[in-house]
């Protein structure tokens, strides 16, 4: 649907022979779901009328250009028969599994450790992991507050911090916002020697697709690293809903205040993840270019939020520096909540709360994060890989001295693909040095 690898018509084929097999995974859904968690069921759900309305409106209009009668025609019986076996799924969810959803969504320590060391070759004790998280949190909340003293000595940070939520674009400005301030962006990663960007071509801005709404603000859409037809890459930004109440709505966009919408930007888009992806072809093995571990990925983004203000880009702006803080302690929640609630420490509800109070989240970005870490467990990597990339870093200038320059060393780092950081590590120091 979104890229065009190939003519319309070969590609609403393959759409269709798909769609014909969509009704089967909703009948293994039935026989196999015995007793899931409640919030998955739940999430599921709340994500069921947006993806209906995906098949209902998106499928059909990425297809108006193809012309073929007897082709439309099977497609209007495949993807009717999405859209009939999505709705008698949600029946079964809602009158059927949820009444028998009493599963346990946590992984449990055991897990939890494995599941960091077979994923990031990250082997830290989680007793020590929680501290380093918990360190990080009240650094960047001192931080925040001395800002926020800066900006204005006679408020309080929260009050600072609720005015400059109150800095967003509406929500029919929110995608050109974005677009906006990319190019300035990419701008001052250039002038600035941050690092190469190795094509000339933007992303393209878009909404992002219904079926990823539930659980994600923006994405990063990029090809395959073997792709050389259609190499669109799509940068998504989640609208609100249009049945939202004007209070949903005002509280969500709290969340794209000036601030976090640069440090969004910086963080998918330049130097973020779109760089990252535009180096992917020059990594050196055919491995490298598929297989990599998003302490890397994530942790390269959100390093990026923090340096690109470092570096000086919008001039000091303390409100562009709140906004970064803010999005730092959106992950440094994550890291401590996706441990506590796995390991049986935290609840869902108090997760929403420690999000709002100790990670200065509006409650509609606290309750869709909370829900993330019931299924995603180690969303830590955010924090985990940026805290592994500032110490690489500093590791890797003490040992090039005065011949340090900060591009070569974000080359270099780009250059090894995205594995885990002790392999970048081993790769830029030549050792086996701690990475935390």
């Amino acid at each position: 649907m979104s890229r065009s690898f190939a003519p319309p018509a070969e590609r609403l084929k393959s759409a269709i022979a798909r769609e014909r097999l969509i009704p089967r995974v909703f009948q293994s859904a039935r026989e196999n779901l015995k007793n899931p968690p409640r919030i998955y069921t739940e999430i599921a759900v709340e994500q069921l009328p947006g993806i209906v309305s995906f098949f209902q409106n998106d499928v059909p209009a990425a297809f108006k250009q193809v012309t073929d009668s007897a082709l439309l025609a099977d497609f209007k019986k495949s993807n009717q028969g999405v859209i009939d076996a999505l709705n008698a799924y949600q029946t079964f969810l809602k009158n059927d599994l949820l009444p028998r959803s009493h599963g346990d969504f946590r992984i449990g320590a055991a897990n939890y450790r494995k599941k960091l060391q077979y994923d990031e070759m990250v082997d830290v004790p989680l007793e020590r992991l929680l501290q380093i998280g918990y360190d990080n949190l009240h650094q960047n909340q001192a931080e925040f507050k001395r800002v926020a003293g800066l900006i204005d000595a006679r408020r309080s940070p929260e009050q600072i911090l609720e005015e400059s939520e109150k800095d967003h674009p509406p929500a029919d400005r929110l995608m050109q916002s974005f677009r906006d301030v990319l190019g300035g962006l990419r701008g001052f990663v250039e002038s600035h020697h941050i690092i190469t960007i190795p094509s000339p071509l933007p992303p393209i801005v878009q909404e992002t697709p219904p079926f990823m709404r539930a659980l994600t603000t923006a994405s990063m859409d990029t090809p395959g690293p073997f792709e050389n037809i259609a190499k669109e890459a799509f940068f998504n930004v989640t609208l609100p809903e249009k049945i939202w109440s004007a209070k949903q709505t005002e509280e969500y966009l709290e969340g794209f205040n000036r601030g976090t919408i640069i440090s969004t930007a910086v963080h998918e888009v330049y130097p973020g993840h779109y760089v990252q992806f535009l180096w992917m072809s020059r990594a050196p093995t055919k491995v490298r270019k598929l297989l990599g571990c998003s302490s890397n990925a994530e942790g390269w983004a959100h390093y990026a939020e923090q340096m690109m203000l470092d570096e000086g880009y919008g001039s000091g702006d303390l409100k562009l520096r709140l906004g970064q803080l803010q999005d730092a302690l959106l992950r440094n929640a994550r890291y401590i909540a996706g441990i506590q609630m796995h390991t049986g420490n935290m609840s869902f509800d108090q997760a929403v709360e420690f999000f709002v109070k100790e990670g200065y989240q509006v409650r509609p970005v606290a309750e869709k994060e909370a829900k993330r870490g019931t299924a995603d467990p180690t969303y830590l990597v955010y924090t985990l890989g940026k805290l592994q990339i500032l110490k690489l870093r500093e590791d890797y200038k003490k040992m090039n001295g005065g011949k340090f320059s900060l591009r070569e060393f974000h080359d270099a780092f780009m250059q090894q693909g995205f594995p885990p950081i002790k392999m970048v590590r081993r790769a830029l120091l030549g050792n086996d040095s701690p990475v935390l």
